[in-house]
């Protein structure tokens, strides 16, 4: 060992002469790792330390429906100060324009931690005060921009009035109280809502109890507690260490993509750090076989390189993570505005040992086998290797470190994956994704000498560079191909997506849905909308919440089976009854029940997904808490839903004869052509004030923007690998520029001209830039369709914008970096290059 630190040391004297591209694709790949690492831990800092910000107090007790009772309130009460808010969807009107708004009401102790932003600065509790007979209420900005409002005009709220007095600019629990939200927010008083009779037997109204522990109370243990002496209370309680459930899931998951996006520009930048070190240990032939010569074994010469690969592996290491810790904060700085929490960027120790493992990993994955099989070779093929290039093998102890290696790198991602499956998956995808562009390269390689020599010499010359010893063929498809199918599998999905909710949902989407209907409007509703021209029939169904108790008598916690459909356990979800089997749903295991049934057992439908959740089958029982009361029912069937078509599904549908009496509202869709949709909205929310109209093109829209969002930042991270991609080329070209620039001056000395030459050259890397480009966009799309088709249950269409500009992309980088190196090449004199022959 002290004589392989003692060569190592002395020939890193010389600087990073040909590992410049070693060390950048490093750098490259650990500050994309150790950045997302870094800025993930910021932002769950942040909701660790506004954790009772985020939820409103020390817990939460969100429930239903209906209020708490006397002694539930008594019990919450006696553990220290108590707020309540009520939220429900609404609708405001000011003259013809209407907007849906989440509807907030507070009463006077919210908030109990942190303060309600107001654009004026006002107080909240001023701002809800009533003046001149009109409570007041505060309103998001995007209120005011889709009533075409202003502050101080008074909007339709339900059955009341409201006047708008200020702009919310933050809402403390804002991301604390649920997940994904259709409308902006309307928070008013609670008196102001008991004035707008939004509140009706049976509507989607959530209230949700916040509480500051008394000195000393331990939140998770009084959440326990209340849930051991209120099993039937049907309350969702959380404290502050789940705050923000949603977001931290949605958080945990996208910080897991996008890790693994940047370990592809790791691996891209893996095959530079292969070529590097190739292209080092050719150029240093004499110096090892001086040294096998003199006695050194083949193991100190493995040591000796390795050590200087590990040092400089390293320095590309703590440059990523340099750029990893710094990044981060200009990010907060551009974004503070767009994020919903607080971000408290500090140093991340397991992140960026997350990113330097995988930086170090992979440079020992990719250059050991050049180091092997520099280590193998006999001294006299060293000599010789100018003109014969050795055959060698690796040596059973490298072959086992690479394997080791290589192992390393895939326990690695699986292991810090919050998602096995995807991680799994990933990992799949990229062997796979290696082992197609190195065939595709080999391929390459045997084709164009396969096509022999054409009578064209521009063709002939293209032709033979791609097939000659030291060809880049193969480094130019693995380094730009990883890169560009990420790039086409991420645009092609998204395309699709885009496609899906702005042109084919709409197309067979309803126009709109009509909650919280009462029992007594239904046939005014349909009634008024079916008499406006161009709308069509009204689809209506019975709608009630309920939570899954037990399946096959066993708690729905410890009854879930496949953990990929938790979230069936995180909410309440949407439950009806019918006697005829409804639209869009195919029954897959099982029989429905007459259509005519009235009475009888308690049966229920249940979609695949909680079938597969639970493991139920025809039979199984199932027990549901429906309204605040249990009930068990026996699963008649399960059915398949077409939740493409966005009509009216539910993962439970109960047989008649059983909820007919418990207190519900009801749900409705409506077809209409462009035109109607103003008419129809106005019929509804005037003649039914409590009845909230849903836009379907409006929340499509909304979606939509999200996707678009989260697909900037996957973008972002994904160009990492193609700029990673560029620099592998780029390292490419000048490893051959010698052998290029040989060419070059025997070619003008034969009579070539300059532009025959210079097309020649450019044919080659144009005919690798193609090629590369097809593998990539094959490879990407089908990818993508698996994306669309498997997990996000869409259909697929191929998009050839995105792989015709992913071609051109791949065409371009190739010919300017092949130009480049092919210009510089053309530029030298021929006779100082031939008087050294």
């Amino acid at each position: 060992m002290n004589i392989s630190w003692r060569i190592a040391r002395r020939e890193l004297r010389g600087g990073l002469a040909g590992f410049r591209v070693f060390v950048a694709c490093l750098a490259l790949g650990v500050a994309a790792i150790a950045s997302v690492q870094t800025l993930s831990n910021g932002i769950r800092t942040g909701l660790r330390a506004d954790a009772r910000g985020l939820l409103g107090g020390d817990l939460s007790a969100r429930i239903l429906y209906r209020d708490l009772n006397p002694p539930e309130q008594a019990a919450l009460a006696a553990l220290g100060k108590t707020t309540q808010t009520v939220e429900m969807r609404g609708m405001a009107r000011m003259g013809d324009a209407t907007a849906l708004v989440e509807t907030k009401a507070v009463d006077d102790a919210y908030p109990l931690v942190g303060k309600v932003a107001l654009a004026s600065g006002q107080p909240l509790d001023a701002a809800l005060a009533e003046k001149d007979g009109l409570n007041g209420a505060v309103v998001e900005q995007q209120v005011l921009d889709r009533l075409g409002a202003k502050i101080g005009d008074v909007v339709e709220l339900g059955e009341g009035r409201v006047r708008l007095t200020d702009v919310i600019e933050k809402e403390p629990d804002r991301i604390g109280s649920g997940g994904f939200t259709l409308g902006p927010r309307l928070l008013l008083s609670k008196r102001a809502l008991d004035a707008t009779s939004l509140i009706q037997p049976g509507a989607m109204i959530y209230r949700d109890t916040k509480l500051l522990l008394n000195d000393n109370g331990n939140p998770r243990a009084t959440v326990q507690r209340l849930r051991n002496d209120y099993p039937q209370a049907g309350w969702r309680l959380r404290d502050s260490s789940d705050a923000a459930p949603e977001f931290a899931r949605f958080l945990a998951r996208l910080t897991s993509f996008l890790t693994l996006v940047g370990l592809t520009a790791l691996l891209v930048g893996g095959v530079g750090v292969s070529n590097a070190v190739a292209s080092y240990l050719d150029g240093k032939v004499a110096t090892i076989a001086t040294l096998k010569c003199l006695g050194a074994p083949s193991r100190t010469i493995f040591r000796a390189y390795l050590i200087q690969i590990g040092a400089l592996a390293l320095l590309g290491a703590v440059i990523g993570l340099c750029f990893g810790i710094a990044l981060p904060r200009v990010a907060v700085s551009l974004l503070a505005d767009l994020l919903p929490v607080s971000v408290r960027i500090g140093f991340d120790g397991p992140g960026l040992a997350l990113a330097a493992a995988y930086g170090l990993l992979v440079a020992l994955a990719f250059s050991v086998a050049a180091l092997g099989r520099a280590a193998t070779v006999p001294a006299a093929s060293l000599f010789r290797s100018n003109t014969t290039p050795p055959v060698t093998s690796l040596s059973l102890r490298v072959k086992l470190l690479l394997g080791a290696t290589g192992a390393a790198l895939v326990a690695l991602a699986l292991a810090t994956s919050r998602d096995f499956g995807f991680a799994a998956s990933f990992v799949a995808g990229a062997i796979a994704a290696l082992a197609i562009f190195r065939l595709a390269g080999i391929a390459i390689v045997r084709g164009a000498r396969a096509l022999g020599r054409p009578r064209a010499p521009t063709l002939r010359l293209a032709l033979a560079n791609l097939h000659r010893p030291g060809t880049p063929a193969h480094a130019v498809v693995l380094s730009l191909g990883l890169g560009l199918t990420v790039l086409v599998a991420i645009a092609e999905i998204e395309g699709n997506f885009q496609r899906q909710v702005q042109d084919e949902l709409p197309a067979e989407a309803p126009s709109f849905f009509f909650v919280d209907i009462q029992p007594d409007q239904r046939d005014a509703l349909r009634a008024a909308v079916e008499a406006i021209p161009g709308a069509g029939k009204v689809d209506m169904v019975p709608a009630l919440r309920g939570r899954i108790l037990a399946a096959r008598d066993v708690p729905a916690d410890q009854a879930l089976v496949d953990k990929r459909y938790d979230w069936i356990l995180r909410a309440d979800r949407g439950i009806t009854y019918a006697g005829p089997q409804p639209k869009n749903s195919t029954v897959i295991e099982g029989t429905w029940w007459p259509a005519d049934r009235t009475s009888g057992a308690p049966l229920v439908s249940v979609a695949k997904e909680v079938a597969l959740a639970f493991g139920l089958h025809p039979g199984d029982k199932i027990s549901v808490d429906i309204v605040g009361r249990k009930v068990d029912a026996t699963v008649a069937n399960i059915r398949e839903l077409d939740w493409g078509r966005l009509g009216i599904n539910y993962t439970l549908v109960f047989a008649p004869g059983l909820l007919e009496a418990a207190p519900q509202t009801a749900i409705a869709t409506v077809r209409s052509t462009p035109e109607a949709e103003p008419a129809i909205e106005r019929a509804v929310t005037r003649g039914f004030a409590n009845v909230t109209a849903v836009r379907v093109k409006d929340a499509l829209a909304t979606v939509g923007q999200l996707i678009g969002n989260i697909g900037a930042a996957v973008r972002a991270v994904a160009a990492v690998a193609l700029v990673a991609g560029t620099l592998v080329l780029a390292g490419a070209v000048a490893a051959g520029h010698r052998r290029r620039v040989y060419d070059a001056v025997v070619l003008k000395v034969l009579g070539a001209t300059r532009g025959r030459v210079l097309a020649a050259f450019l044919l080659e890397y144009g005919l690798l830039g193609l090629v590369t480009a097809a593998v990539a966009a094959g490879l990407g799309a089908l990818v993508a369709w698996a994306v669309v088709t498997q997990v996000l249950d869409l259909r697929w269409t191929l998009l050839p914008g995105a792989v015709g500009l992913t071609a051109l992309g791949a065409a371009a980088i190739t010919l300017a970096l092949g130009f480049a190196g092919t210009w510089r090449a053309l530029s030298q004199k021929a006779a100082p290059l031939l008087r050294n022959q």
